[in-house]
This record gives structure tokens, C-alpha cells and sequence, in this order.
């Protein structure tokens, strides 16, 4: 064909514009079957889920996902997004939707090509994409018990830290509070031992000089012996 895809343009039937027409015309062909099972027909043929032979690099990269999916270029060339293309030209975007899919049905049809390969194409796509998806949730379910499990890990170590040093504050304070109950049972013997000395004393001195109770004091002046 000489002519653009884009400047063959269906127009819209007589027999589809004037349905008042066709009013007490019921004899005719049986009806087409209806888009529901059109798509299903297609779906049945589209086949099993893709596995995918190789890794994905790039996630984001859908091109990538197709071909790790090994989903396969049609021989006409007309892939879904090659459609997707063509309804997005700047020659038809803009004009109404009935006039954009008659123009890509004429382009089509021009080529050879079945509507049923493009929408097959397309499941082939979302199949792919929903495979893909599938894997990574998979993946990520796997990591996310794995880290769990680690932290599980991490937690309990930490517990286990924490009492070992929680139990070390623990013998450091009851060594200290041993150590206090030493030193105040000594001290209540030491203020009586210095009460004894003191008491010895003051029959010889008029200031005395030793200390009872409480912390040691500055040594006193050389004491006065009585006269």
C-alpha cells in the first residue's frame, strides 16, 4: 500500500448509525459471538504462564521482562505496543475514539494482520508481568522472613547481653552494698573503741583530744595535762 496507515479511515456503517432502520429485521446471520467470548478464545490460545529462563536485570525495564519471558515478536511486527504507538500518533490522537480504532482496524487489515494477534500479544504481556510480579512478591517474602529471622537472632543476642551486664550492675551494687554494711558495723565499733579511749583520757586532760563518732577530725592541740 502506497497510503499511511493513519489516512485510511473507516467510516461509520449506515446500518450502525440508523438503528430505526433495521427495526422488524429480525431474519438474518446468527449474531457474532460477543466480546466475552471472543477474549476468552484468545485467552485459551495465549497458553500456559512464561518462565522465565533468565534473570532481570533491571526490573523497571519492561522490554527487559519480555524478553527474560521469551515472549516472541509476531512475524508482521504488530505488537500491542506498536498498536499502542499508532493510537498515540500525532495524526489520530486527537480525533474520536470510534475514528482511532477504525483507522488502526484499516492499518491492520491493510497489513494481514489479525486483531486477535494484537490481543494476544497483550495477554502474552500481562501474563508475563503478572508472572514477574509473582516472583518478586515471592522474593520478597523470602527476605522478609529471612530478616526477621535474623533479627530474631540479633534480639535474642542483645537479651542475652543485656542480662550478662545487667547481672555484672547487679554484683557490682552487692558488692557495694556488702562492702557498706562492713564499713558501718566497723565504724559502730570504732566509735566505741575511741568512746573507751576517750573516756581513759579525760581523766588526764582538760580538752579532749580524741574524736567519737562521725568521720576523724582535725587533729586536736597538744592536750593540757591537769595540774
Amino acid at each position: 500500500m502506497s497510503k499511511k496507515w493513519y489516512n485510511l479511515f473507516v467510516s461509520v456503517d449506515e446500518s450502525n448509525s440508523r438503528p430505526e432502520e433495521n427495526e422488524g429485521h429480525n431474519e438474518g446471520p446468527a449474531p457474532p459471538p460477543t466480546a466475552a467470548q471472543a477474549v476468552a478464545d484468545i485467552a485459551r490460545s495465549v497458553g500456559p504462564a512464561p518462565t522465565f529462563t533468565a534473570p532481570v536485570n533491571n526490573p523497571t525495564s519492561f522490554a527487559e521482562i519480555y524478553q527474560a519471558a521469551e515472549i516472541p515478536i509476531p512475524t508482521h511486527g504488530f505488537t500491542i505496543e506498536k498498536v499502542g504507538d499508532m493510537l498515540r500518533s500525532e495524526h489520530i490522537r486527537n480525533l474520536p475514539r470510534d475514528v482511532k480504532r477504525s483507522s488502526v482496524l484499516v492499518a491492520l487489515e491493510a497489513s494481514g494482520v489479525p486483531i486477535q494477534d494484537v490481543i494476544q500479544d497483550a495477554m502474552k504481556r500481562d501474563q508475563a508481568l503478572d508472572t514477574f510480579e509473582s516472583i518478586q512478591e515471592k522474593a520478597l517474602n523470602q527476605l522478609q522472613a529471612q530478616k526477621e529471622q535474623e533479627n530474631q537472632q540479633i534480639q535474642a543476642e542483645i537479651d542475652r547481653v543485656m542480662a550478662e551486664h545487667r547481672s555484672r550492675i547487679q554484683a557490682n551494687n552487692d558488692a557495694v552494698a556488702k562492702e557498706k554494711e562492713r564499713f558501718f558495723a566497723w565504724r559502730l565499733k570504732k566509735q566505741e573503741e575511741e568512746q573507751k579511749i576517750a573516756d581513759t583520757v579525760s581523766y588526764f586532760v582538760t580538752d579532749n583530744p580524741i574524736t567519737t563518732g562521725g568521720h576523724a577530725a582535725v587533729p586536736a592541740p597538744t592536750p593540757k595535762p591537769q595540774q
